[in-house]
C-alpha cells in the first residue's frame, strides 16, 4: 500500500493549520504548559496571602477571583488537555496507524481549547469577574444576583468550548482505536496505555455532555431567570465532576504502567485484570456522583457511600498489577521511574483519603474543609501530575529526538516531591482542625498559622522545581543530545519508528503477537542464541 503525504505548508499558516496528530498533540501540550504557568502563579499568590492571618497581598474579592481561576484553569485547561494530548500523540503510534481519524476535526478541537482559555481569562477584565463561582459555579453564587455582569458568562462560554473540545478529541481517539489498528493487533493486544485511553474516552463521551447541559441551564437561568433548582444543577454537574477525576487519572495510570514495565525490564503483569479493572472502574465511577452531595440531604447516602467505597476494588487491582510488574524485575531508577513510583505512593494517599470522604458520617465533618483540598490535590497534583512527568521523561526522546538530562531531571523530581508533600499534607491537618476552604483570611488565634506557613513554603519549593524542569528543557534543545529510535528498549510500537517519527509514522511494522510486540522480538532473538 502506498502512503500519500499531503504537501506541507510552512510559516505561521502551516503551524496553525497542521493536522498531523503529533503536531496537534504538541500544540495541546504547549497550551497546557502555558495555562499551567498561569494557574501556578495564581496559586503562589493565594498561598502568599494565606501564609499569615490578615489581608497582606490581595483583597477578598481578588482572592475569590484567583481561587475560581486557579481551579478552572488546572482542571479544564491544564490536566484535561494534557491527558488527551498524550493520547493524541501516542495512540496512532502504539496501534500502528498513520494518523487519528478526522484530523481537521481534531485541529478544530485544539483551537477550541485555546479559545476557551482566552474567554475564561477575559472574564477577569470585566467589572464583575467570576469571583465566587469556583470551578463548579454552584447556584446561587453563579446567578446574576451574586455575580452580575458578563464575567461568569465568559467563564461559562470558555468552559463549554474546552468541554466540547474534549468530547471531539475523545470521539476521534476512540474511533481510531476501533478502526485503525495494525494487522494482528486485536483489542486484547492493545498496549496498556491504549486501554487506559479507551476508558478515558468512554468516560469523557458519557460525562462531559452533562457539563455542557449544566452550563447551558446555568446560562439560561442567568438571562431568562426561570429559577434553576440548585440541587438539579448539582446532579448535572457532579455527574460530570466525579468521572472527570478518572479522565485526568487513567491516561497517567497507563503512562506509569508503560514506564514501570520498561524500567523493570519485564512484561507488564496482570494485563487482562488491568483491562477489566479499567472498564469496571469507568462504569462504577459513573454511578457514584452524588457522594459529593451527602450534606444536602437530597440523596441516598447509604447507596452512594457503598458504591464509592467499592471503587477501591478496581483501584486495588491496578496497584497489585503495578507492584507485581516491579516484583523480581531488574529495576532501573531513571527519572521517569522515580516519578512513576512517587505517583503510585502519593495517589494512594489521595485514594485512601477518598474513602474517608466517601463515608457520609466522616464527610459531614470534612465537607468544605481543607481536608477536601488536600485529598483533591493528592489525586490530581501529587498523583496525575507526577504520572504526566513520568510520561514526559519516558517519551520525550521519541517526541523530539533529544534526551532530557538525568541530573536535572532527578533534581526536578526531588524538589517537586518535597514541595508537593510540604504544600498539601499540612492541609489534611488544617481541614481536620476546621479550616474551611475558599477563604482569604483566618483568625490569628485559630491555630492555623504554622500549617499555612509550611504549605506556602512548599509552594515555593514546587515553583523552584518547575524552574529546574524548564532549565532541563532549554538544556536539551541547546545541547541537542540525540536519542536513538529505542533508547530504553521499549515494548510497544512507537519505539519501532524513528525519533521523532516521520509524518506517516511507520515505513514498516513488525509482527504483532501481543501487547508488547518489541519485547516479543527481543525475547525471540535471545531465545535463538
Amino acid at each position: 500500500m502506498t502512503t500519500v503525504t499531503a504537501p506541507t505548508v510552512g510559516g505561521l499558516v502551516g503551524w496553525a493549520a497542521a493536522t498531523d496528530h503529533k503536531r496537534l498533540a504538541a500544540r495541546a501540550g504547549v497550551l497546557s504548559g502555558i495555562f499551567f504557568t498561569a494557574g501556578g502563579v495564581v496559586a503562589l499568590i493565594m498561598r502568599s496571602e494565606l501564609a499569615q492571618p490578615g489581608l497582606q497581598v490581595v483583597s477578598r474579592q481578588n482572592y475569590n477571583e484567583l481561587f475560581s481561576l486557579h481551579g478552572s484553569t488546572m482542571l479544564y485547561l491544564v490536566m484535561t488537555p494534557a491527558a488527551l494530548g498524550l493520547g493524541m500523540y501516542l495512540i496512532p503510534l502504539q496501534i500502528g496507524a498513520a494518523d487519528l481519524l478526522a484530523p481537521r476535526l481534531n485541529l478544530f478541537a485544539v483551537w477550541l481549547i485555546f479559545g476557551g482559555g482566552l474567554l475564561s481569562y477575559m472574564g477577569l477584565l470585566t467589572a464583575h469577574g467570576p469571583a465566587d463561582v469556583g470551578w463548579t459555579a454552584f447556584p446561587p453564587l453563579s446567578d446574576r444576583t451574586f455575580s452580575p455582569g458578563p464575567g461568569v458568562d465568559f467563564w461559562i462560554a470558555g468552559t463549554a468550548l474546552a468541554a466540547l473540545a474534549a468530547i471531539i478529541l475523545s470521539a476521534t481517539m476512540l474511533g481510531t482505536v476501533l478502526l485503525r489498528r495494525a494487522p494482528g493487533m486485536t483489542m486484547l493486544r492493545l498496549p496498556v496505555f491504549c486501554w487506559a485511553m479507551v476508558a478515558t474516552c468512554l468516560l469523557t463521551l458519557f460525562s462531559f455532555p452533562a457539563l455542557l447541559a449544566a452550563l447551558g441551564v446555568l446560562f439560561a437561568d442567568r438571562h431568562l431567570g426561570f429559577g434553576l433548582d440548585p440541587v438539579t444543577y448539582l446532579h448535572l454537574f457532579w455527574f460530570f465532576g466525579h468521572p472527570v477525576v478518572y479522565v485526568l487519572f487513567f491516561p497517567f495510570v497507563g503512562a506509569v504502567a508503560e514506564v514501570v514495565a520498561v524500567c523493570s525490564r519485564r512484561r507488564f503483569a496482570g494485563y487482562v485484570p488491568l483491562v477489566i479493572s479499567l472498564l469496571g472502574f469507568s462504569a462504577l465511577s459513573m454511578a457514584v456522583w452524588a457522594h459529593h452531595m451527602f450534606t444536602t440531604g437530597q440523596v441516598d447516602n447509604r447507596y452512594f457511600g457503598v458504591t464509592s467505597t467499592a471503587l477501591l476494588i478496581f483501584a486495588g487491582i491496578e496497584y497489585l498489577d503495578l507492584v507485581a510488574t516491579m516484583w523480581g524485575g531488574a529495576l532501573i531508577f531513571r527519572t521517569s521511574m522515580l516519578f512513576a513510583v512517587a505517583f503510585m505512593v502519593q495517589f494512594l494517599v489521595g485514594g485512601l483519603t477518598g474513602i474517608i470522604v466517601a463515608s457520609p458520617v466522616l464527610d459531614y465533618h470534612f465537607n468544605d474543609s481543607y481536608f477536601v483540598i488536600a485529598h483533591f490535590h493528592y489525586t490530581l497534583f501529587a498523583g496525575s501530575l507526577f504520572g504526566l512527568f513520568a510520561g514526559i521523561y519516558h517519551w520525550y526522546p521519541k517526541w523530539t529526538g533529544h534526551r532530557l538530562g538525568e541530573g536535572l531531571g532527578k533534581l526536578h523530581f526531588w524538589l517537586l516531591l518535597i514541595g508537593t508533600n510540604l504544600t498539601f499534607f499540612p492541609m489534611f491537618v488544617l481541614g481536620y482542625d476546621g479550616m474551611t476552604r475558599r477563604i482569604a483570611d483566618y483568625p490569628a488565634d485559630a491555630g492555623f498559622t504554622r500549617m499555612n506557613e509550611l504549605a506556602t513554603l512548599g509552594s515555593v519549593v514546587i515553583a523552584v522545581g518547575m524552574l529546574v524542569f524548564v532549565a532541563n528543557l532549554i538544556r536539551s534543545w541547546s545541547r541537542a543530545e540525540p536519542a536513538e529510535s529505542d533508547p530504553w528498549e521499549g515494548h510497544t510500537l512507537e519505539w519501532w519508528t524513528s525519533s521523532p517519527p516521520p509524518r506517516h509514522n511507520f515505513d514498516s511494522l513488525p509482527e504483532i503477537r501481543s501487547y508488547a510486540p518489541l519485547l516479543d522480538l527481543r525475547e525471540d532473538a535471545e531465545g535463538s542464541r
